[in-house]
């Protein structure tokens, strides 16, 4: 049940030299003069390279869990995605402006403000209010984390990888520029990434979120994406496709732990971190990451074999068809189903000690996971 959100035709005014992704068909924004003109130019550009047009409109996905898992707390999910979601849209819009080169810039905006679900930059934003952050204070690492997700996407479907021509229902970005283009575009978001996390601008000029915990936030990520965390779940997921030999258990959950979860685990982190948690409450916070990380990986793994491209906006069965161990061909569909189960029950666990009130959109967020459809 997912929702087409459109961005308020308003949004980010601060820079109105940029490329605008409006839900007008190319028309100039009520508040913007001049912009229309700017956004056509873009588009011609973008087909006369041979790409598409950049989206109209944002995909948020916001759909509920069975009702059987709602909280009873009255809690608006779908409120609070489409809130949230509007607010991170506006941010990566005004974090990652059309600039020169162009063409580098057209690729990086392509596949970051494709849309997408964005549950990483909101379980940032979630966890940083829970330990009594505003959500403004984290906003920068939900950016950050968004547009290292959005790398690992680009660089995941190249021919050297995973080699897939489809993500999020659009041409992957090696396919709508070329891989070079590609590699480069992933290569300068992962770049802006950090450079957004560690500039004091970034953050409110109240002096809210004192130098020390934006320190430990970059640091927090590097690790999560470096060769310690995501790339390394990469590398070993390379390692034990189409070899011929059973992976075991230890070693998928490892692969899924690293290549899934650490960016997980850094979106939650990182909001607890800036919004000023303790110690242990960012010890609990990172098990509830890694808990619904595996869990996403699980629920991934299923959705490969039971839900169809057009349903997924991405390849269906294409972990089966290059001989990649995933969870439902080692353990079989039932007990992958009664893992998930499992894993969902653990990430509830770590936030029994938590205001129940505050942690409605992590619950939420974790249900989310569990029981999504694409």
């Amino acid at each position: 049940m997912a929702s087409l959100m459109m961005l308020p035709s308003g949004c980010c005014n601060a820079a109105l030299s940029r490329v605008y992704l409006s839900a007008a068909a190319f028309r100039p924004a009520p508040s913007a003069l001049g912009f229309g003109s700017q956004i056509a130019t873009s588009a011609v550009h973008l087909s006369r390279r041979g790409a598409p047009p950049p989206p109209r409109v944002m995909e948020v996905e916001t759909s509920l869990a069975p009702p059987d898992t709602v909280l009873s707390t009255g809690f608006d999910f779908k409120g609070y995605m489409l809130e949230k979601a509007a607010a991170i849209n506006c941010a990566l819009d005004a974090a990652a402006p059309l600039a020169h080169p162009e063409r580098i810039h057209e690729a990086m905006r392509y596949s970051l403000l494709a849309g997408g679900k964005r549950v990483r930059p909101v379980l940032c934003l979630a966890a940083c209010e829970v330990v009594g952050g505003g959500s403004a204070w984290a906003m920068p690492a939900a950016v950050s984390v968004e547009m290292i997700h959005t790398m690992s996407l680009i660089h995941d479907d190249l021919p050297c990888m995973d080699d897939d021509d489809l993500r999020r229902g659009r041409p992957s970005c090696h396919r709508a520029f070329d891989e070079a283009t590609a590699v480069l575009a992933g290569d300068a978001l992962l770049a802006l990434a950090f450079g957004h996390l560690a500039n004091p601008a970034s953050y409110p000029a109240d002096g809210s979120v004192p130098p020390d915990r934006i320190v430990r936030a970059v640091g927090e990520l590097s690790r999560c994406v470096g060769a310690e965390g995501l790339v390394a779940g990469q590398v070993a997921d390379l390692e034990a496709t189409g070899v011929g030999t059973p992976v075991t258990l230890d070693h998928l959950e490892f692969i899924h732990l690293h290549k899934t979860a650490a960016l997980l685990e850094a979106s939650v982190v990182l909001g607890a971190i800036l919004g000023g948690a303790s110690d242990d409450q960012i010890d609990k916070l990172r098990k509830y990451a890694k808990s619904i990380g595996l869990l996403f990986q699980v629920v991934d793994d299923i959705l490969d074999v039971t839900k169809s491209s057009e349903e997924l906006g991405k390849t269906a069965g294409k972990d089966l068809a290059s001989d990649k161990t995933t969870y439902p061909k080692l353990l079989g569909l039932e007990k992958s189903k009664e893992f998930a189960d499992r894993l969902l029950k653990d990430s509830r666990e770590q936030l029994a000690g938590f205001d129940p009130i505050k942690t409605a959109p992590l619950l939420q967020l974790a249900n989310y996971i569990a029981y999504r459809d694409k």
